[in-house]
């Protein structure tokens, strides 16, 4: 039984969790306000954290949920996640990635930037994480969490320039997967690929919790609302290996969420790469025509390291169809030479 250890309100432990669910994979969730005896402790307090054994059968702690994404694949074979087909399994890494490191910039910046969004993750977050206690260590709690996070805000890169860009990709993305969904039933087909399960694990607080674009996304893409509630338990799905789109027929909905990404996260993954080589002290770009000033972000250059990787180990005929499918969607720039 794997064993982690997570709370509600992360995207990432919701994303894990619901994958588990549908890989039919026996776990045990451990929240975050519980101890966990004799559990190791991670190198870095994120959540999820999975307790996995090592090389040596000893468990050790690890965070990252993409690359325990894809061990899963390695260790049961069953109910994958990741396309058979190597051209259509890197479009799932760019999707995962994009989810993962572009959607959780709307997660954050809405969360800990509205007033009543704010406020609802200063009343609950911590009944989440700290367990029991009285009202006023709550609310002292509450005040803390919100003391800590908003100044992180720079991180993801939401301030004063960068917000309505963030906003505006979201309504975006909103209204692209909304046009998707009335005719299929995931990202890549009529079964779920990983990056389904990262954009899941950021919608389940941007559509279900935070007041501001949970009314945005009911209003606007009441598809993609509902499609976060059915991702939750997919334990019923029987899918099929023929349930994947053809990698050379893509439909064009698809390719209107890839030119969303293209649009905003290539670009900064670029630039923020380049920023991490140089040594500089941020990230000055221009995304959809407007200034974009960051701190950088040493992992998200390990993203556009692994995408490329990713990409190198295709064959010529699988990289000619990730470049079929990504022409002019701004994708291409990613995996250019």
């Amino acid at each position: 039984m794997i064993a982690l250890k997570g709370v509600p309100g992360s995207p990432y432990t919701r994303k894990m969790l619901a994958l588990l669910r549908y890989r039919r994979l026996p776990y045990r969730l451990i929240l975050a306000s519980h101890d966990a005896p004799g559990l190791p402790s991670p190198k870095v307090n994120l959540l999820p954290t999975f307790f996995l054994p090592d090389a040596t059968g000893k468990l050790e702690a690890v965070t990252d949920s993409s690359p325990i994404l894809r061990r899963l694949e390695a260790e049961s074979p069953d109910r994958r996640v990741r396309p058979a087909d190597p051209a259509l399994a890197f479009l799932d890494s760019l999707l995962e990635d994009y989810a993962d490191e572009w959607l959780t910039k709307a997660m954050f910046h809405y969360r800990w930037r509205y007033e009543a969004d704010v406020q609802r993750a200063s009343d609950i977050l911590p009944a989440w994480t700290r367990g029991r206690m009285p009202d006023t260590d709550l609310k002292a709690a509450g005040t803390a969490i919100a003391g800590r996070q908003i100044p992180r805000l720079r991180y993801v890169g939401s301030n004063e320039v960068t917000g309505p860009v963030i906003e505006a990709s979201y309504m975006r993305f909103l209204d692209a997967f909304e046009a998707h969904l009335r005719d299929h039933a995931f990202l890549l087909g009529a079964r779920p690929g990983g990056g389904d399960f990262a954009a899941f694990g950021q919608l389940t607080q941007l559509a279900a919790f935070d007041p501001t674009p949970m009314a945005i996304t009911a209003t606007r893409a009441p598809r993609v609302f509902a499609w976060v509630g059915t991702v939750e338990d997919l334990t019923g799905l029987e899918p099929a290996s023929s349930d994947w789109f053809a990698p050379g027929r893509l439909p064009a909905t698809l390719k209107a969420i890839l030119s969303e990404a293209g649009r905003v996260y290539a670009p900064l993954l670029i630039a923020n790469a380049e920023a991490v080589r140089s040594g500089a002290e941020r990230v000055e770009t221009t995304i959809d025509a407007q200034p974009w000033i960051q701190q950088p972000f040493p992992y998200q250059a390990k993203c556009l390291t692994w995408l490329r990787d990713e990409y190198a180990t295709l064959d010529a005929a699988a990289q000619a169809t990730v470049d079929s499918a990504l022409a002019g969607t701004g994708c291409e720039s990613l995996v250019a030479a």
